[in-house]
Protein backbone atom coordinates (compact mmCIF):
# COMPACT_ATOMS: atom_id res chain seq x y z
CA UNK A 1 0.00 0.00 0.00
CA UNK A 2 1.06 3.54 -0.83
CA UNK A 3 -0.22 5.22 2.64
CA UNK A 4 0.37 4.19 6.15
CA UNK A 5 -2.06 1.76 7.54
CA UNK A 6 -5.01 3.24 10.29
CA UNK A 7 -7.31 0.84 11.88
CA UNK A 8 -10.11 2.61 13.62
CA UNK A 9 -11.92 0.22 16.57
CA UNK A 10 -14.76 2.14 18.52
CA UNK A 11 -17.47 0.13 20.67
CA UNK A 12 -19.33 1.30 23.94
CA UNK A 13 -17.63 0.76 27.32
CA UNK A 14 -16.52 -2.90 28.30
CA UNK A 15 -17.35 -4.59 24.54
CA UNK A 16 -13.26 -5.34 24.47
CA UNK A 17 -12.08 -2.91 21.89
CA UNK A 18 -8.96 -1.84 23.95
CA UNK A 19 -7.97 -5.40 24.64
CA UNK A 20 -8.70 -5.48 21.09
CA UNK A 21 -6.84 -3.15 19.67
CA UNK A 22 -3.68 -3.67 21.84
CA UNK A 23 -3.33 -7.08 20.31
CA UNK A 24 -4.38 -5.55 16.58
CA UNK A 25 -0.93 -3.13 17.15
CA UNK A 26 1.24 -5.40 18.10
CA UNK A 27 -0.03 -8.04 15.49
CA UNK A 28 0.64 -6.10 13.08
CA UNK A 29 3.50 -3.53 14.21
CA UNK A 30 1.66 -0.66 14.81
CA UNK A 31 1.99 2.38 17.28
CA UNK A 32 -1.44 2.50 19.75
CA UNK A 33 -3.56 5.09 20.92
CA UNK A 34 -6.33 4.79 23.86
CA UNK A 35 -8.09 7.47 22.93
CA UNK A 36 -9.77 7.36 26.73
CA UNK A 37 -6.89 8.72 28.25
CA UNK A 38 -6.31 11.48 26.38
CA UNK A 39 -9.09 13.74 28.21
CA UNK A 40 -8.11 12.13 31.74
CA UNK A 41 -4.78 13.43 31.06
CA UNK A 42 -4.99 16.47 30.58
CA UNK A 43 -7.05 16.73 33.29
CA UNK A 44 -4.68 15.70 36.18
CA UNK A 45 -1.50 17.61 34.37
CA UNK A 46 -4.28 20.90 34.79
CA UNK A 47 -5.21 19.82 38.17
CA UNK A 48 -1.07 19.12 39.18
CA UNK A 49 -0.56 22.73 37.71
CA UNK A 50 -2.84 24.24 40.10
CA UNK A 51 -4.96 24.96 36.50
CA UNK A 52 -8.79 26.02 36.80
CA UNK A 53 -10.36 23.16 35.25
CA UNK A 54 -13.71 26.13 34.40
CA UNK A 55 -11.34 27.91 32.21
CA UNK A 56 -11.65 26.34 28.79
CA UNK A 57 -8.66 28.76 27.07
CA UNK A 58 -6.39 27.65 30.22
CA UNK A 59 -7.31 23.98 29.91
CA UNK A 60 -7.04 24.01 25.65
CA UNK A 61 -3.20 25.18 26.67
CA UNK A 62 -2.46 21.60 28.63
CA UNK A 63 -4.39 19.91 25.20
CA UNK A 64 -1.85 21.41 23.23
CA UNK A 65 1.06 20.44 25.24
CA UNK A 66 -0.10 16.82 25.62
CA UNK A 67 2.23 14.00 24.77
CA UNK A 68 2.17 10.32 24.26
CA UNK A 69 4.25 10.01 27.41
CA UNK A 70 1.39 11.26 30.14
CA UNK A 71 -0.70 8.47 28.80
CA UNK A 72 1.53 5.95 30.43
CA UNK A 73 0.66 7.27 34.07
CA UNK A 74 -1.36 4.06 35.52
CA UNK A 75 -3.43 6.30 37.95
CA UNK A 76 -5.39 8.08 34.74
CA UNK A 77 -7.70 4.85 34.87
CA UNK A 78 -8.79 5.65 38.85
CA UNK A 79 -12.21 7.39 39.35
CA UNK A 80 -10.16 10.70 40.55
CA UNK A 81 -8.62 10.88 37.26
CA UNK A 82 -12.70 10.83 35.31
CA UNK A 83 -13.85 13.03 37.30
CA UNK A 84 -11.28 15.48 36.36
CA UNK A 85 -11.91 14.26 32.76
CA UNK A 86 -15.58 15.41 32.65
CA UNK A 87 -14.32 18.99 33.78
CA UNK A 88 -12.22 19.27 31.13
CA UNK A 89 -14.18 17.77 27.89
CA UNK A 90 -17.32 19.84 28.19
CA UNK A 91 -14.85 22.63 26.87
CA UNK A 92 -14.60 22.93 22.68
CA UNK A 93 -10.84 24.23 22.44
CA UNK A 94 -9.87 21.02 24.40
CA UNK A 95 -11.81 18.86 21.94
CA UNK A 96 -10.76 20.71 19.16
CA UNK A 97 -7.03 20.57 20.61
CA UNK A 98 -6.95 16.44 21.46
CA UNK A 99 -8.94 16.28 18.07
CA UNK A 100 -6.29 17.83 16.42
CA UNK A 101 -4.08 15.31 18.92
CA UNK A 102 -5.76 11.81 17.62
CA UNK A 103 -5.51 13.05 13.77
CA UNK A 104 -1.68 13.62 14.07
CA UNK A 105 -1.34 10.10 15.70
CA UNK A 106 -3.33 8.82 12.93
CA UNK A 107 -1.73 9.75 10.02
CA UNK A 108 1.97 8.91 11.52
CA UNK A 109 4.22 7.32 8.97
CA UNK A 110 4.42 4.31 10.65
CA UNK A 111 0.22 3.86 11.03
CA UNK A 112 -1.55 3.52 13.81
CA UNK A 113 -4.66 1.63 15.63
CA UNK A 114 -6.90 4.24 17.52
CA UNK A 115 -9.56 2.91 19.87
CA UNK A 116 -12.74 4.72 20.53
CA UNK A 117 -16.22 5.71 20.27
CA UNK A 118 -15.74 8.28 17.28
CA UNK A 119 -12.79 7.12 15.50
CA UNK A 120 -14.22 6.09 12.60
CA UNK A 121 -16.73 8.91 12.23
CA UNK A 122 -15.09 11.55 13.25
CA UNK A 123 -11.29 11.52 13.95
CA UNK A 124 -10.15 8.95 11.27
CA UNK A 125 -13.08 9.01 8.51
CA UNK A 126 -10.80 7.88 5.99
CA UNK A 127 -9.35 4.81 8.02
CA UNK A 128 -8.42 2.09 6.05
CA UNK A 129 -9.80 -0.12 8.47
CA UNK A 130 -13.14 0.22 10.71
CA UNK A 131 -14.00 -2.14 13.14
CA UNK A 132 -17.27 -1.26 15.71
CA UNK A 133 -16.84 -3.69 18.40
CA UNK A 134 -20.15 -4.21 20.78
CA UNK A 135 -21.93 -6.64 22.94
CA UNK A 136 -25.06 -6.74 24.50
CA UNK A 137 -25.70 -4.52 27.41
CA UNK A 138 -25.73 -7.94 29.88
CA UNK A 139 -22.36 -9.41 28.76
CA UNK A 140 -20.71 -5.77 29.28
CA UNK A 141 -21.87 -5.51 33.14
CA UNK A 142 -21.17 -8.96 33.63
CA UNK A 143 -17.52 -8.55 32.51
CA UNK A 144 -17.04 -4.98 34.33
CA UNK A 145 -18.75 -6.61 37.65
CA UNK A 146 -16.20 -9.99 37.43
CA UNK A 147 -13.48 -7.10 36.30
CA UNK A 148 -14.02 -5.15 39.24
CA UNK A 149 -14.48 -7.86 41.73
CA UNK A 150 -10.95 -9.24 40.66
CA UNK A 151 -9.73 -5.99 42.15
CA UNK A 152 -11.54 -6.66 45.20
CA UNK A 153 -14.35 -4.24 45.06
CA UNK A 154 -17.70 -5.31 46.30
CA UNK A 155 -19.98 -4.22 43.28
CA UNK A 156 -23.58 -4.97 42.58
CA UNK A 157 -24.63 -6.58 38.65
CA UNK A 158 -27.78 -5.35 38.62
CA UNK A 159 -25.94 -1.69 39.59
CA UNK A 160 -23.27 -1.74 36.98
CA UNK A 161 -25.99 -3.29 34.75
CA UNK A 162 -27.73 0.27 34.59
CA UNK A 163 -24.77 2.19 34.28
CA UNK A 164 -23.72 0.41 31.44
CA UNK A 165 -27.08 0.88 29.66
CA UNK A 166 -27.15 4.64 31.41
CA UNK A 167 -24.34 5.44 29.76
CA UNK A 168 -25.29 4.13 26.16
CA UNK A 169 -27.69 6.08 26.01
CA UNK A 170 -25.70 9.25 27.09
CA UNK A 171 -22.62 8.18 24.60
CA UNK A 172 -25.34 7.37 21.46
CA UNK A 173 -27.43 10.80 22.22
CA UNK A 174 -25.04 13.25 22.87
CA UNK A 175 -24.89 15.75 19.60
CA UNK A 176 -21.45 15.49 19.50
CA UNK A 177 -19.66 12.91 17.98
CA UNK A 178 -22.36 10.52 18.90
CA UNK A 179 -21.75 6.75 19.64
CA UNK A 180 -21.98 4.88 16.33
CA UNK A 181 -20.76 2.64 13.81
CA UNK A 182 -19.65 3.85 10.65
CA UNK A 183 -21.37 3.55 7.56
CA UNK A 184 -18.20 0.80 6.36
CA UNK A 185 -17.50 -0.36 9.66
CA UNK A 186 -17.43 -3.48 9.78
CA UNK A 187 -19.35 -5.30 13.23
CA UNK A 188 -17.54 -7.55 15.75
CA UNK A 189 -20.58 -8.58 18.60
CA UNK A 190 -17.83 -10.30 21.26
CA UNK A 191 -21.01 -11.18 23.08
CA UNK A 192 -20.29 -14.94 22.56
CA UNK A 193 -16.51 -14.66 22.07
CA UNK A 194 -13.65 -14.89 23.98
CA UNK A 195 -10.15 -12.37 23.02
CA UNK A 196 -8.59 -14.79 21.20
CA UNK A 197 -11.94 -15.79 19.02
CA UNK A 198 -12.34 -11.56 18.74
CA UNK A 199 -8.25 -11.23 18.38
CA UNK A 200 -9.14 -13.77 15.28
CA UNK A 201 -12.09 -12.18 14.03
CA UNK A 202 -10.50 -8.65 13.57
CA UNK A 203 -7.40 -10.47 12.18
CA UNK A 204 -9.27 -11.41 9.17
CA UNK A 205 -11.34 -8.43 8.83
CA UNK A 206 -7.75 -6.54 8.65
CA UNK A 207 -6.45 -8.93 6.58
CA UNK A 208 -8.57 -9.12 4.08
CA UNK A 209 -8.54 -5.15 3.23
CA UNK A 210 -4.68 -5.43 3.00
CA UNK A 211 -5.15 -7.87 0.45
CA UNK A 212 -7.87 -6.48 -1.03
CA UNK A 213 -5.84 -2.43 -1.03
CA UNK A 214 -8.92 -0.72 -3.95
CA UNK A 215 -11.71 -2.44 -2.35
CA UNK A 216 -13.45 0.43 -0.76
Amino acid sequence: MSHPLTIAIDGPAAAGKGTLAKRVAAHYGLPYLDTGLLYRAVGKLAAEAGGDLDDAEAMAVFAARLDTSHLDDGTLRGHEAGQLASRVAVHPPVRDALTAFQRSFATGAAGAVLDGRDIGTVICPQARVKIFVTASAEVRARRRTDELRAKGRDVDYARILAEVKERDARDAGRSVAPLKPAADAHLLDTSELGIEAAFRAACEVIDRSLANPNDD
